[in-house]
């Protein structure tokens, strides 16, 4: 799964850019902007922002303001603050979800389409609906570790005996290699 996102969002974004890259240069050098260019180009934006959102989902590294698991001393404690946080993602999901669909069956009524290359517009429109139910399910999924890991019982270790992410971990060497060398150089 990891490699179809990588290469999906590596062609989607390429895309974007590229279509970006014709628009100013057809504009500015040439001062002739492209119709209908910024209608194609919503298309691969859109898929974009929300594939790369359930994506973030996935790898269940959202941004997130963790500022009560600083004063949380066991792992069973912070597993707890996941479960609500998850609870509450899944339930503010499904609702987000559910508002897609109402909204996706009235795109498939209405279908409406671009104003230049008429291009149907639900080909994005649909993308919101798609990225809410994998993000929901991802949530879900998410929300049943969490449970599993607190019923299965482990002991509760006090949060410092956490190994620390692996960014926490280059970011401190480098920082120790900025000191030594302005010490040294």
């Amino acid at each position: 799964m990891e490699t179809v996102f990588r290469y999906t969002l590596t062609l989607l974004i390429t895309t974007v850019a590229g279509f970006q890259a014709v628009q100013v240069i057809s504009r500015y050098v040439f001062e002739t902007p492209m119709m209908g260019l910024e209608e194609m180009a919503l298309i691969p934006t859109m898929w974009l922002y929300i594939l790369g959102a359930v994506n973030a989902s996935r790898e269940d590294t959202q941004i997130r303001a963790n500022v009560l698991e600083v004063f949380l001393k066991t792992d069973k404690a912070r597993h707890w603050l996941f479960v609500i946080a998850e609870t509450i993602s899944l339930a503010i999901s499904s609702w987000l979800t559910w508002w897609a669909w109402d909204y996706f069956k009235y795109a498939k009524r209405v279908w409406k389409e671009s104003p230049t290359l008429y291009i149907p517009t639900i080909i994005y429109e649909s993308a919101l609906l798609l990225g809410l139910v994998i993000m929901t399910l991802y949530t879900g999924w998410h929300l049943l570790k969490h449970l599993r890991t607190l019923t299965a019982g482990g002991e509760a270790r006090p949060v410092d005996t956490i190994t620390e992410p692996a960014e926490v971990t280059e970011f401190r060497l480098l920082t120790e290699e900025q000191k030594g060398e302005k010490f040294h150089g």
